[in-house]
């Protein structure tokens, strides 16, 4: 396979669906989330599929069947690190909105990279459902805002002193919002349901 994961394809609990072997799938799924250290191209594939491990079906093992050959198609593929490159910190990041069909919440992905070296990623459904892109796309940048300033404040110990640090959205709504402060009167309605959402937690 040349993608992990089949373009436009949505999983859902498929309830009926054939059911298979709990105990083989979660061990199927283990050793991807293993792998997804050093591989971050799976990432997003294993963690979707990693939601059906309670009531796994014949269409969700497919789903992960075709992440191993897409594996087994790439073994040469890995994380590359030169000697010579930058040491400028920048991110990248987006959202795949209302892209779960069991409770339509989006998922956040963002990296991290020094020069050209990708040192952190993620990919993880938001904790809110998002009523828009620019919302979702909103949220996606804010998770990512606080993982860069976290990583600041660690390369500061190792003498890495940032003025600015660039976070790469594609989303003109969501740059708006958070660049313009009167924007920022019209996302209190964010603010308020992620704050929600923390209170419950």
């Amino acid at each position: 396979m040349k993608t992990p994961l089949a373009t436009g394809v949505k999983l859902d609990s498929d309830p009926s669906g054939q059911s298979v072997e709990i105990k083989t799938y979660r061990g199927m799924i283990g050793s991807l989330l293993y792998l997804i250290a050093s591989r971050p191209d799976i990432m997003f594939a294993t963690c979707l599929c990693a939601r059906y491990q309670a009531n796994p079906k014949e269409s969700h093992l497919s789903s992960v069947k075709r992440i191993f050959r897409y594996l087994r198609g790439s073994p040469s593929l890995g994380l590359w690190y030169p000697k010579l490159s930058s040491f400028d910190l920048t991110t990248y990041t987006d959202a795949d909105h209302a892209g779960c069909k069991l409770d339509r919440k989006s998922t956040s992905g963002c990296c991290q990279l020094l020069g050209n070296k990708l040192v952190s990623w993620s990919s993880k459904k938001q904790n809110c459902v998002s009523t828009s892109t620019a919302e979702a796309e909103y949220v996606a940048a804010a998770s990512c805002c606080s993982q860069v300033i976290w990583m600041k404040t660690q390369l500061r110990d190792y003498g890495q002193q940032y003025e600015r640090i660039p976070i790469l959205c594609d989303s003109k709504s969501a740059i708006a919002s958070s660049a313009n402060p009167v924007q920022h009167l019209k996302t209190k309605h964010i603010d308020v349901r992620v704050s929600e959402i923390h209170l419950r937690v």
